[in-house]
């Protein structure tokens, strides 16, 4: 089941992973080295299905920015990888990111959460919607099995995406039989580092995150670990320590910005990961493909199908929603988790302010519902 669960969050992962690769020109060597070795020493630090994922917000511009022609370069992605990991580290050395968290309230964490959840259904049934024919078999072939400790459902949801893979397109098979390993270590991208680099990827790609990490990367996944794992706890300290430290091994040897997140632990353990072997797993396979298959990353990613990733998303979406948990403490807290959940389905950094703001107000009694 840790296997099946290391797989859990391949829905999120695979796009950002093409996208990088294929608009923003990363190389994959260091991509995936560098995100493996997050996640084994995630997996050893925390002992839970702590996950480690791109982050979101800083992908999804480097990667939309970079297909339009944008200045989002390579090299702007590694600067905000390590830009990134300096200020979380610094924030986690110093107490800073205790202090940020003990000012977003309960229900502002409950709004994130459920919000994300609601986004990654959505997101899940779009992709879904690319294969209605195959992905709905599948969907409901996962929900069977889920509950099953001898047939996990992640390597059944695999195996179905290849053969459908391999059907969709006859080369593809030609195209596997003709990989070859080839070992190539990540060289390190510093000293391609110019001030246009630091500029954009600073600006651009690593300021529009931080909020968005610090309600969702920092806070939300913390308070999740501790409800699903409470003797093996996590603090907002720890997470802002290894998320900063991650980040700035990803800018030293290639890699994007990462970061821990609520949407990766309920996917791993949607899938049956309850403790730190799923990430090691997961980790010692990207280490793997990025050193002897970096030149074949888009042949062997081929083999899961957009339907099928949706299927992954959208359960993962569903064990995050359903986790909430009860916010039935007046009225005041429960438009909170409600307006925060709304605009997290649109922009998590935006629903965050909102919540923060939102949840001073009503604390104070300058808001009623």
């Amino acid at each position: 089941m840790e296997w099946a669960g290391a797989f859990g969050d391949v829905g999120t992962l695979i796009p950002f992973l093409l996208g990088y690769v294929g608009l923003a020109g990363v190389q994959p060597a260091g991509l995936f080295v560098a995100f493996g070795l997050a996640s084994i020493a995630t997996g050893l630090l925390y002992r839970t299905p702590f996950p480690v994922q791109p982050m979101k917000a800083a992908g999804a511009i480097a990667i939309t920015q970079a297909a339009g022609g944008a200045a989002i370069t390579a090299s702007a992605v590694y600067a905000a990888a390590l830009a990134t990991g300096a200020f979380w580290l610094l924030l986690g050395l110093s107490g800073a990111a205790r202090r940020l968290a003990q000012w977003v309230g309960r229900p502002v964490v409950q709004g994130l959460v459920l919000g994300l959840g609601l986004a990654f259904m959505l997101e899940g049934a779009h992709a879904m919607g690319d294969g209605l024919l195959v992905a709905i078999p599948a969907l409901a072939i996962t929900l069977l099995l889920l509950r099953s400790r001898h047939v996990p459902a992640m390597f059944v949801l695999l195996a179905l995406g290849a053969a459908v893979a391999l059907a969709s397109d006859p080369s593809l098979a030609a195209r596997l039989a003709a990989l070859r390993p080839a070992f190539h270590w990540p060289s390190t991208p510093l000293g391609s580092l110019d001030m246009q680099a630091w500029t954009v990827g600073i600006a651009f790609v690593a300021l529009p995150q931080l909020p968005l990490t610090l309600g969702n990367a920092i806070v939300a996944v913390t308070e999740q670990n501790n409800r699903l794992f409470p003797d093996r706890p996590a603090s907002e300290t720890k997470v802002a320590i290894t998320t900063g430290a991650m980040n700035l091994v990803a800018g030293v040897l290639g890699g994007m910005p990462m970061c821990h997140g609520a949407g990766g632990l309920a996917a791993q353990v949607r899938f049956g990961a309850r403790g730190g072997g799923a990430p090691v797993i997961l980790g010692v396979v990207l280490v793997a493909l990025g050193l002897f298959a970096g030149g074949s990353i888009d042949v062997l990613l081929a083999l899961f199908p957009r339907p099928l990733l949706g299927v992954a998303l959208f359960l993962t979406g569903l064990q995050l929603a359903s986790g909430v948990g009860s916010f039935d403490r007046g009225a005041g807290e429960r438009a909170v988790v409600l307006g925060t959940a709304g605009l997290a389905v649109w922009n998590v950094g935006v629903a965050f302010l909102f919540g923060l703001i939102a949840h001073a107000l009503v604390r104070r009694r300058l808001l009623r519902f």
